[in-house]
């Protein structure tokens, strides 16, 4: 297990592929055991977890009430236990206590509880309404002349939700050039659109965006916008750092991750099914060698 540092960001030579192949592990095992919970949306963030929280944010796990820390907004809440794994792994609280996940009394609950576990900068769950928490945070970081910056993550299904776009204008009239939002544009929700006129009486999931680049409506509101690869480590953290640099300009940031659903493992990469779904024995037995993880964990 890595071992907390003071802050800032975590020693260079950190194997982040290694840790994001054992955290996508530990999101398979620990819903697996909970027996509740989501699988594609936190497999399909997990490298951009790993960057942000090994390489990009000012933080001190041991200290997560630190005044000048970044805040981290995980607005699509339900991915919960992804964004658990990685503040696990980078000290927050023991791996072990991921068993706990979903259960009564438990401070991993299936959405972000900010009252039960500390490091939490919001209780998040209702879809949309992350980036107006963020927005909050990064105006009052500015009155009080604080220098962090506040983070807030997105999913792309979630962008269809209105309350979204009022953040989206309001954070551009106000100059928050210390807001980063960052969207997982995983291309694959969990219903969709009403499916008129086929034999499906429920939905269609294709790209919630379908035809329509999500970043490309933040530019038209004034915000600045960048492209990554979701799966790429260097890619994520050029874009995040170039963000960081530009929060003593006038622009919000948004960055939009080209990620894959279920990323990581054959049988949950692309498949809607895993949505939310637990793993069988079997599956988990598969995923264990596809992931490289050894017998002990």
């Amino acid at each position: 297990m890595i071992t907390p540092e003071s802050d800032l960001q975590v020693a260079s030579q950190t194997d982040l592929a290694a840790l994001s192949r054992r955290g996508r592990w530990l999101i398979m095992k620990t819903v697996a055991n909970s027996k509740a919970g989501h699988i594609g949306g936190p497999l399909s963030a997990m490298d951009l977890w790993i960057a942000l929280f090994f390489r990009v944010l000012h933080i001190r796990p041991e200290q997560p009430d630190w005044p000048d820390r970044d805040r981290f907004i995980l607005s699509k809440g339900h991915a919960a236990v992804g964004l658990y794994v990685a503040m696990a792994l980078r000290g927050y609280f023991p791996v072990e206590e991921l068993a706990t996940f979903d259960k009564a009394n438990s401070r991993l609950q299936g959405h972000p509880d900010m009252l039960k576990l500390p490091g939490l900068e919001a209780s998040t769950g209702s879809l949309g309404q992350g980036l107006s928490v963020g927005l909050g945070i990064a105006l009052g970081a500015r009155m009080r002349q604080k220098a962090f910056t506040t983070w807030v993550m997105l999913g792309d299904g979630e962008l269809q939700e209105g309350v979204v776009w009022e953040s989206v204008q309001i954070a551009a009239r106000y100059k928050l050039g210390n807001l980063v939002a960052i969207v997982d544009w995983n291309g694959l929700q969990q219903y969709g659109w009403p499916n008129f006129g086929e034999a499906s009486p429920r939905s269609t999931r294709r790209d919630p965006w379908h035809g329509t680049h999500p970043g490309r409506a933040f530019e038209a509101f004034g915000w600045k916008m960048r492209e990554v690869d979701g799966h790429d480590f260097d890619d994520i953290i050029a874009a995040c750092e170039a963000a960081r640099n530009d929060a003593v300009g006038e622009q919000p940031t948004v960055i939009v991750a080209r990620t894959i659903k279920g990323k990581g493992i054959s049988f949950t990469e692309g498949n809607h099914d895993w949505h939310s779904k637990s793993a069988t024995a079997q599956e988990l037995a598969q995923a264990r060698r596809e992931l490289q993880i050894g017998d002990d964990e």
